[in-house]
């Protein structure tokens, strides 16, 4: 967190951690201390116990945007393709981020789609797209032309 610039979403995914209420408000304390925005993964009910500021749907529990338009918090989903994007934010979700973009070791991982696919993609699906997959300080670059909103990584931030 200390190599990411103000304003940027971190999102912590507990995976049923018995500590993940501990765990979620030392992030938060770190994010607000920092200017971070802090997502909770697929909890809304943590997001709004600890006061994050929105949570991070996987694909499969997109239509749960629906319910939480009105609970205050920033809703992303996970998409890996166009309709699985549509239905996303026509559930209400604020934006999507759509991986895999470029090769990578995630376990949960697709095809890479590469970024010619992926600037269909976000003129196709009429919201907001984060790009996720195989992103570092190379491949970033190859994003630029592809109208997405941002970027999110996880290999990229590691020491």
């Amino acid at each position: 967190m200390l190599r990411l610039p103000p304003g940027s979403a971190v999102v912590y995914r507990a995976f049923g951690a018995a500590d993940a209420e501990v765990r979620a408000r030392r992030l938060l304390a770190v994010a607000r201390s920092r200017g971070l925005k802090l997502l909770i993964g697929a909890d809304a009910a943590l997001a709004l116990r600890i006061g994050a500021d929105g949570v991070h749907l996987p694909e499969r529990l997109a239509a749960e945007a629906r319910a939480l338009r009105h609970k205050d918090l920033l809703v992303t989903a996970a998409a890996h393709g166009l309709s699985a994007a549509r239905r996303a934010l026509a559930f209400g979700a604020d934006a999507v981020v759509v991986s895999a973009i470029f090769p990578s070791a995630s376990a949960s991982a697709g095809p890479p789609m590469g970024p010619v696919r992926l600037a269909a993609l976000v003129r196709a699906a009429a919201g907001p797209v984060y790009a996720l997959g195989g992103i570092n300080d190379k491949t970033a670059r190859r994003l630029l032309p592809t109208g997405v909103v941002g970027i999110a990584a996880v290999e990229a931030l590691r020491t």
